[in-house]
């Protein structure tokens, strides 16, 4: 799909979700490596890859960027490694995230990153040609309805959303934080987990239709097409 480039010139100063100002956070990715989890009320927690993301592209992530239609907007970006690679590949992108330390670290890669919340005002709204919602990113907001609407609303017609979604059939809503491990909690914050089925219940009403789904290195993967409205 041939795209425009957006521009990626900053439009308004918005305020900043405060959970990955966390120190844990922010202390991983300054270290590159972990431990990190997101941990629930009830103890329950999920580890978080600190090193996959601060190492470059792997196979499951090239897998993805592949498939990737004209400029890039990379939702919850980290450390950038999905941003400079999609540069490198020719792409327009640009990276969102909330934690400074992450755009810092995309900035050093080379990438072009916005200190920003997918919910607000973002540079290129309705032109970009792909969304990626990668690493569990898809659990943004707590509400994965919310975010289909939103990332509709930044793509270009027909654009292309790339989720990776959880290895498993799940769809659950929690209030998490981020933990190091060693009694350093961040700010609770709600986040959900949802496998491939159940986004794609969730994408179907909106008027998302699949384009195509797979696992690689043991990570889910699910491409939706915005559907062109007439």
């Amino acid at each position: 799909m041939s795209t425009a480039a957006p521009d990626t010139g900053l439009r308004t100063t918005a305020p900043v979700a405060a959970p990955w100002h966390a120190d844990p956070y922010t202390n991983a990715l300054r270290n590159g490596h972990g431990p990190l989890f997101l941990r629930r009320s009830d103890g329950w927690l999920l580890p978080l890859d600190v090193e996959r993301w601060c190492a470059s592209a792997d196979a499951a992530d090239l897998s993805a960027l592949r498939r990737c239609e004209g400029s890039v907007l990379d939702i919850g970006c980290g450390p950038g490694r999905l941003v400079a690679e999609a540069a490198a590949r020719g792409h327009r992108a640009l990276g969102v995230d909330v934690s400074q330390a992450a755009v810092d670290h995309t900035i050093r890669l080379g990438g072009t990153a916005l200190l920003r919340s997918v919910f607000d005002a973002l540079p290129g709204e309705g032109r970009w040609g792909t969304a990626l919602l990668i690493d569990g990113n898809v659990g943004i907001g707590g509400d994965p309805t919310a975010l289909l609407r939103r990332v509709a609303q930044l793509l270009a017609p027909s654009g292309l959303l790339i989720a990776e979604t959880a290895p498993m059939d799940v769809d659950e809503r929690v209030d998490v934080h981020v933990d190091d491990g060693r009694g350093t909690p961040g700010e609770v914050f709600p986040w959900a987990r949802v496998g491939t089925p159940a986004l794609l219940r969730h994408a179907r009403p909106l008027g998302w239709s699949p384009d195509g789904q797979w696992t690689t290195s043991g990570r889910a993967f699910l491409a939706l097409r915005r559907v062109r409205r007439t």
